[in-house]
């Protein structure tokens, strides 16, 4: 284990990404006291601290053709695009068994963002915040995309995706005194997001604040992205992003890209690994000093 933050960005299935990262951290035992992340992040760091090799893989690429987990017709059905019942009741507790005992009893502490509906604020959640029981629904709330899945209740809050309010919580690391983080994106350098669209069509009724989170989730996510770039100068943060743009959207179905992503993320883990421990071992000194 290193004495650094590991802050996971989240993207749907472009998380798939961060799985192959992950699952190159796992082969070579590198695991970090604090986890931090969002939407697809959380569920790929889930799986990580679980010690589940290839967990994240065969939960993502295997049930493509199942419409139970990624169809249109659950958005008619329920008006969800991902079947949220089925990704985390079925597949954790039947299909695809979730080592929760493991990540629960493990060293590290974990921490999953979520976006409060009354408030707009961005959420957290650490271990003492929830139990074996509880964690698979913050884990849906975090991965509750606006408007292709239901909010969530827990302890009396409405709460949708991490992604909204928070989207790379890297600010949240440090405060919670990390100040050397890795960062995974999954996005290629170089990106940044535009005003989206789907927030000028759709409104929620119910929750008013999340539209106006969502105007400007653009700027608040460029704002982070050159924040991290700052960081990274400073000596601060280390970045692992897509070397190569694969055109994966958040709802992708096309499992070649997939799989080509999942390697990407393994292989763009391995090419940097060396870089990424000494940069982990030369800022460990200078902050023990």
């Amino acid at each position: 284990m290193t004495d650094a933050g590991l802050v996971l960005e989240g993207g749907g299935m472009r998380g798939l990404y961060t799985a192959g990262v992950l699952e190159y951290f796992m082969s070579k035992e590198l695991y970090f006291p604090y986890v931090i992340g969002v939407s697809a992040g959380a569920c790929m760091g889930a799986s990580y601290l679980a010690r589940q090799r290839g967990r994240n893989r065969k939960v993502n690429l295997d049930f493509l053709e199942d419409k139970r987990y990624l169809s249109f017709s659950n958005y008619i059905k329920k008006r969800e695009v991902f079947g949220m019942d089925f990704i985390f009741d079925e597949i954790p507790n039947k299909l695809v068994p979730f080592d929760v005992k493991t990540l629960m009893n493990g060293p590290e502490e974990f921490v999953i963002g979520a976006t409060d509906c009354e408030s707009g604020d961005p959420v957290y959640f650490k271990k003492s915040d929830y139990d074996e029981t509880t964690i698979a629904r913050l884990l849906r709330a975090s991965s509750s995309l606006p408007f292709v899945a239901s909010s969530v209740q827990h302890n009396g809050q409405l709460l949708l995706d991490g992604g909204i309010s928070d989207p790379i919580p890297i600010k949240k690391a440090e405060s919670d005194g990390f100040e050397l983080n890795i960062v995974v994106l999954t996005k290629p350098r170089g990106y940044f997001k535009k005003p989206g669209k789907m927030s000028k069509i759709i409104k929620y009724k119910d929750h008013p604040i999340i539209n106006d989170k969502l105007g400007v989730r653009y700027k608040h996510y460029n704002q982070t992205l050159h924040y991290i770039t700052r960081q990274e100068k400073a000596g601060k943060a280390f970045v692992i992003s897509p070397s190569q743009d694969i055109k994966v959207g958040r709802t992708e179905k096309n499992r070649e890209r997939l799989e080509s992503l999942y390697e990407l993320g393994w292989n763009d883990a391995k090419a940097q690994y060396e870089k990424m421990r000494a940069f982990l071992g030369s800022m460990e000194k200078q902050y023990n000093h």
